[in-house]
């Protein structure tokens, strides 16, 4: 029990910090834009079962709808072609949902081009810089979209979004030991990937070996290149292909 006292020990000195990655979930939060022609995910909503009134005079709750890819959602290997009849979201192991993480920031390049591409140099340069991606870990993304989460329409940004390149996605989903890739946009590919030559390479890629994604991040500033232990929780919805999830960030501060 030695290492679980001396967390919790750190945790209430504040010597670990606990740093939500989550953003608010909202019938303002955004939804992924999808040509009319496909099917199309629900938006959060919500409806009152009672409010301290007739219809339960001693209890608050409400019914609510939303797409399981709807805010900070993880996706599964099911989730896509790729990975389909492989592992659900009720599936993934429950360690493999407690991770150390790598922070890459290519902020300064998105601010520059929206559109910007994570490559493989970039994530070679970051190695050379701060070591081995993390065996069993997650690789986050900083782009520094989170900052537009409170305006949807900018969020979404006519699918101008940054995201990562064919040749990268499959780098790192086939030759990386990380589990899975983290990002601060609507999903893990890019706004236009339906247009590349493997249209959504995150999803084909990752899936296809067996990785996860976590979209809408947050905070992500917040953290250090190397050192944070990322949990993830998703609803074990069986047969599900992933789940709104809050994803929390431990980080120890001097």
């Amino acid at each position: 029990m030695t290492v679980l006292t001396d967390l919790i020990t750190a945790l209430t000195s504040g010597a670990v910090e606990v740093i939500d990655l989550t953003a608010p979930l909202s019938e303002q939060t955004p939804i992924i834009d999808l040509p009319p022609d496909r099917g199309q995910p629900w938006p959060f909503s919500r409806e009152v079962i009672s409010d301290f009134d007739a219809a339960g005079p001693t209890v608050y709750w409400n019914n609510i709808r939303l797409s399981e890819h709807t805010g900070t959602h993880f996706d599964a290997p099911s989730h896509w072609l790729s990975g389909k009849n492989t592992q659900d979201v009720s599936q993934v192991p429950p360690q493999r949902l407690v991770a150390p993480a790598a922070v890459i920031d290519l902020s300064e390049d998105v601010a520059r081009d929206p559109d910007f591409l994570l490559r493989r140099e970039h994530i070679e340069a970051w190695i050379a810089e701060h070591g081995p991606l993390p065996d069993g870990g997650w690789l986050l993304y900083r782009t520094g979209w989170d900052a537009r989460g409170a305006d949807p329409q900018a969020f979404i940004n006519g699918r101008h979004t940054p995201g990562v390149a064919e040749d990268c996605a499959r780098w790192i989903a086939e030759e990386t030991p990380v589990i899975g890739l983290g990002v601060e946009t609507v999903g893990t590919d890019a706004g236009l990937a339906g247009e590349f030559e493997q249209p959504f390479p995150c999803h084909w890629f990752l899936h296809g070996a067996g990785k996860y994604g976590l979209t809408q991040l947050r905070n992500l500033a917040l953290l250090p290149p190397t050192g944070a232990v990322v949990v993830a929780s998703p609803l074990p919805i069986v047969g599900g292909s992933g789940s709104p999830t809050r994803v929390l960030a431990l980080v120890t501060r001097p």
